[in-house]
């Protein structure tokens, strides 16, 4: 069985299936969110110094930071649903 993956920017990429939810950046509770990933090491940050656009949620309890608006992720997440059927 072979994994797949989903590029979030600057060749970075993440596992499809650990994936649980692509969420923008901006409101309070995400922002806490992000702080308590930093603060318990659990914080990737993929945006190479960019202003970060979505915030990726996995299913290993980490949080990862990308530059890519997450209608893009999640456009890029479809692409590899249909060309899977």
């Amino acid at each position: 069985m072979q994994s797949k993956f989903v590029n979030i920017g600057f060749g970075n990429i993440v596992p499809v299936k650990r994936i649980i939810a692509i969420v923008n950046p901006e409101s309070a509770p995400i922002k806490r969110l992000i702080q308590e990933a930093r603060e318990a090491n659990r914080l990737i940050d993929a945006t190479y110094g960019r202003r970060t656009r979505a915030v990726i949620v996995a299913d290993s309890n980490h949080i990862i930071l990308s530059a890519v608006q997450p209608e893009t992720v999640a456009h890029r997440l479809e692409d590899h649903k249909s060309a899977d059927a």
